[in-house]
């Protein structure tokens, strides 16, 4: 009996490739915020100031508490399109109430409960119903752009001189020594996310179904629960960003920001979200809000045409989806190009290892 022996592995010959370097799913977009902040500051000698490293965190504050609702519904493989509509509801409920005199804690919460209502529907129609989430969450959008419009006749509500926004307004636009307030609340919440996220089993489940919603219900995971849920809290972020927003604007606008749609979808692909759901997180959205914010701001202090930040937007929501494209495909080709070429002993067949 002859035993067919297994060459020795053959070692790769020296200087023949050089290490790859491996940034993650977020190094990329550190180190594109850190050049750009670099460039900025050398460049702009108005960037590098407190007050306008402040005022780039404030203007930014509402896409950072809708990026991160986002991050969570693209991680359990969804998709929401109504936010932006989902907010100026939950901001004309918000001013409506306070108009009309009432405590600022009851205005709150029926802007917040108004935020919850839209994604508990959202979520009802895609799990339970059965409907995509793209048009679910498209035909919301603009039902939900059509409610603010109803409920004021499309007028802006003005809450500057409601006692009970004064408050609110502090909240939004005052400081604590150098640090502002806004600050504070975004520091705070995402930590709660970020806790959320990567120490429960409600965040654990979203990554589970997302990477495979099929095997997530097989190990346990109630798939139809936690996609009701998870268009729930995109709801209530839409209400908490509508609450940022009347509390720096001093008013409740039915009409929406029709770039804020692109900027928080790339701010969340860019900081390593996909499409296909299972991966991203809280940290890496903070940097592609923060990304940016610094080319916008960048922009403004360039005297950039505000007719292009639509375009740039766009454009780096195209190159975030591309990237991560590129991403997905090339894990892949790596598995392919380290298999064997030849069946191993374990793979052959006995009539080839074993000659009788």
């Amino acid at each position: 009996m002859n035993v067919v022996e297994e060459p020795p592995p053959t070692a790769a010959p020296p200087g023949r490739r050089l290490p790859r370097l491996r940034l993650g799913d977020t190094g990329g977009v550190a180190i594109a915020l850190a050049v750009l902040l670099l460039v900025a500051s050398v460049t702009m000698p108005s960037f590098p100031t407190w007050d306008n490293l402040m005022n780039i965190v404030g203007s930014n504050s509402v896409v950072l508490a809708l990026a991160i609702g986002v991050t969570f519904v693209i991680i359990a493989g969804g998709i929401d399109l109504s936010f932006v509509g989902v907010t100026a509801t939950s901001g004309m409920v918000l001013g409506l109430l306070l108009g009309a005199g009432l405590p600022l804690v009851v205005c709150l919460a029926a802007g917040l409960a108004g935020g919850v209502l839209l994604g508990l529907v959202n979520g009802l129609l895609i799990a339970r119903a059965g409907i995509s989430f793209l048009v679910v969450t498209l035909g919301m959008s603009s039902i939900a752009t059509s409610l603010a419009l109803v409920l004021n006749d499309g007028a802006t509500v003005n809450v500057f001189e409601e006692p009970a926004f004064e408050p609110l307004r502090t909240f939004a636009t005052d400081d604590v020594g150098p640090v502002p307030i806004l600050l504070l609340f975004d520091v705070l919440l995402v930590l709660l996310a970020a806790g959320v996220l990567n120490y429960t089993r409600f965040g654990r489940a979203l990554y589970a179904v997302g990477s495979n919603a099929e095997a997530a219900r097989l190990n346990g995971v109630d798939v139809r629960r936690t996609t009701v849920w998870v268009y729930v809290l995109a709801g209530l972020t839409a209400g908490v960003a509508a609450a940022i927003q009347v509390g720096r604007l001093t008013g409740a606008s039915p009409q929406t920001d029709p770039s804020l749609l692109n900027g928080v979808l790339a701010a969340v692909l860019i900081g390593g979200a996909s499409f296909t759901g299972g991966k991203g997180g809280v940290a890496g959205t903070v940097l592609g809000v923060l990304f940016l914010g610094v080319v916008q701001n960048t922009m403004t202090l360039t005297d950039v045409s505000s007719f292009w930040r639509q375009a740039v937007n766009g454009a780096l929501l195209i190159l975030a989806v591309g990237i991560g494209v590129a991403r997905s495909s090339a894990g892949p080709r790596r598995r392919r190009r380290k298999a064997p070429l030849g069946p191993t002993r374990s793979q052959a067949r006995p009539e080839e290892v074993v000659g009788v």
